[in-house]
């Protein structure tokens, strides 16, 4: 009964700034690698960025310098700031967090819904 709830997507100018938000509900014993992918229309879906839970990150070379993730543990919450955007950034994005829900079971991951981010020129 894992629940991953998104925000903050929308339509945006070149050079301008979003901030998207995913925060997971449910039976949830632990959250591991949290993470922001994003996909094109005929493309696969790409990692752009992912945050430990010790706090350790990595992103796309595509996007280093302008985009920040960063997580909240307590509010089981992973964000993703993005600044000077650029109309290649335009894909829908969706957040995934590693979740362990049984001890006894192996952790999986869960996928929001995903959310439209437009960049126009």
């Amino acid at each position: 009964q894992v629940q991953l709830v998104e925000s903050g997507g929308g339509l945006v100018q070149a050079g301008g700034s979003l901030r998207l938000s995913c925060t997971a509900s449910g039976s949830i014993l632990r959250v591991n690698r949290m993470g922001w992918y994003r996909q094109v229309p005929g493309k696969q879906r790409e990692l752009v960025a992912a945050i430990t839970s010790g706090g350790t990150t990595n992103y796309a070379d595509s996007v280093k310098g302008r985009f920040t993730i960063s997580g909240d543990s307590t509010k089981k919450t992973v964000y993703l700031q993005m600044s000077s955007l650029k109309p290649e950034d335009t894909a829908v994005y969706y957040c995934n967090l590693n979740i362990r829900v049984w001890v006894d079971v192996p952790s999986r991951d869960y996928w929001g819904q995903g959310t439209q981010v437009t960049v126009s020129s």
